[in-house]
């Protein structure tokens, strides 16, 4: 007596959650590609880029509600699923991470090694033109009461070395970390103080933050302040600590190699 095998048809939500986050990889990665072209306004790529995340997150829920299927119902397509799965939640790594950072640390946008008397932005033409007119307001005693918590770490660098010869380390250690410098003084002049203004870039997004850099004059050298302000979005995520601290620690290096 022949049997009727039925075969039953493959997860339909697997199948969808590997066609979605195929595509929410597609999104993200345009959003991305148009934003380090600058090819794109920076809410419009915000916005694409929000779009895939959510993308990416209805793309787990499918995945899992394929597993289900196919644990209970013995449906074909754990493959896709799987794929799927791994798809979306690479995709959400990063997002996850920043999340968790947003939630560890305080709601801060511009970090300063100078709580008391921070460096300030300079104010030319040139200036306001490549920060778009923006110049980072004045902070806040809760803001520097919520980095001194945050980052006790930022703090000046003291080098005992001529101030300009500090200034050329600066600007080296600058170029080294891939900055665009716009405008410096050396140390001198009425009030003997060097500065050094620059815009650096965020990893992926490509997005711009503001740097400025003070060096002013010591009785046994000079002391270097940096300040980093973030453009875009009202949390940095710790990026600019995590900078300054970078810039210093190879402005400290390149002095130690003299």
């Amino acid at each position: 007596m022949r049997r009727l095998v039925v075969e039953m048809p493959p997860s339909l939500a697997a199948g969808w959650s590997r066609r979605l986050a195929w595509f929410a990889v597609l999104v993200v990665g345009i959003a991305v590609l148009l934003a380090r072209l600058d090819r794109i306004e920076v809410a419009a790529a915000l916005a694409v880029l929000g779009a895939g995340l959510f993308m990416a997150v209805t793309a787990v829920v499918l995945a899992v509600s394929g597993f289900v299927a196919i644990w209970n119902e013995g449906r074909p397509g754990f493959g896709a699923a799987a794929a799927g799965l791994f798809l979306a939640t690479a995709l959400l790594a990063y997002p996850c991470f920043l999340a968790v950072q947003a939630l560890r640390l305080p709601r801060l946008t511009d970090i300063s090694t100078d709580l008391n008397e921070p460096p300030a932005f300079s104010r030319s033409r040139r200036a306001l033109e490549l920060r778009n007119g923006r110049t980072p307001p004045e902070r806040t005693p809760q803001s520097r009461a919520e980095q001194s918590q945050a980052y006790p770490g930022i703090a000046p660098l003291t080098l005992e070395m001529q101030p300009s010869e500090v200034y050329a380390l600066v600007q080296k250690a600058a170029a080294q970390r891939g900055w665009l410098v716009y405008e410096s003084a050396s140390p001198g002049g009425r009030t003997g103080v060097g500065r050094l203004e620059a815009i650096d870039r965020s990893l992926i997004m490509r997005f711009p933050d503001d740097i400025t850099i003070r060096i002013r004059p010591t009785a046994v050298g000079a002391r270097v302040d940096v300040r980093s302000a973030s453009r875009i979005g009202t949390h940095d995520f710790g990026s600019n600590a995590r900078r300054i601290q970078s810039f210093l620690q190879t402005l400290q290096e390149l002095a130690e190699d003299r």
